[in-house]
């Protein structure tokens, strides 16, 4: 699977389903259709986008987002939930020859977040771990056999025939989001929409 058809993958889900439960649904079933070959390369193409958003200033982005608390898996699952929010988006915020972590305040599901209480956000919680499982539910559907290691080995020989990630961790290290004057500087959008403090 090249990177295009997995975007297009992913805008599709967009279209036709609502939630993440229905997101979810709809990308088990669509995945489990396709030859496994396709399965696998989902994941591995799911891998090295989420890979590609491992930098330091999405790190700040998502740490602002989230009132200055973003764990390391935290931040994975805000990764798998910015694919989730289609090509666009993930290319202005992260790959984009612009890109920019700050281009996610003109996101309308950012903007819905902004202004209210954290503790309110429930099912729109800027986070996606189980994106990160769909093309081993729809392995194990596909295959009628429930095997992850079998999926996992599947992956990694993909992997290894030169398609796969550089590694995982956010390149560059962490930033402090308590820098009210970095992050202001750096994030200034996201900065008024999600104030610290």
């Amino acid at each position: 699977m090249d990177i295009d058809t997995f975007w297009d993958i992913v805008e599709a889900c967009r279209r036709q389903a609502r939630g993440r439960d229905g997101r979810l649904a709809w990308l088990r079933a669509e995945l489990s259709r396709r030859p496994l070959t396709e399965i696998v390369g989902f994941q591995v193409c799911l891998d090295e986008v989420t890979y590609e958003a491992s930098t330091r200033e999405l790190w700040a982005a998502a740490e602002r987002i989230l009132g200055g608390r973003c764990s390391d898996d935290g931040f994975c699952y805000f990764g798998l939930w910015m694919v989730g929010l289609g090509r666009e988006v993930f290319s202005r915020a992260v790959t984009g020859p612009d890109a920019d972590p700050d281009a996610l305040a003109d996101a309308p599901e950012i903007q819905e977040l902004a202004g209210r209480p954290r503790e309110l956000w429930h099912d729109d919680w800027p986070d996606w771990e189980s994106l990160d499982y769909v093309a081993l539910e729809a392995y194990e559907i596909a295959t009628g056999v429930d095997d992850d290691d079998a999926f996992d080995d599947a992956v990694e020989t993909e992997r290894r025939d030169g398609n796969g990630t550089g590694g995982s961790g956010p390149l560059g290290g962490r930033r402090a989001v308590r820098d009210e004057g970095e992050v202001a500087r750096t994030l200034p959008r996201l900065s008024v929409l999600f104030p610290v403090g």
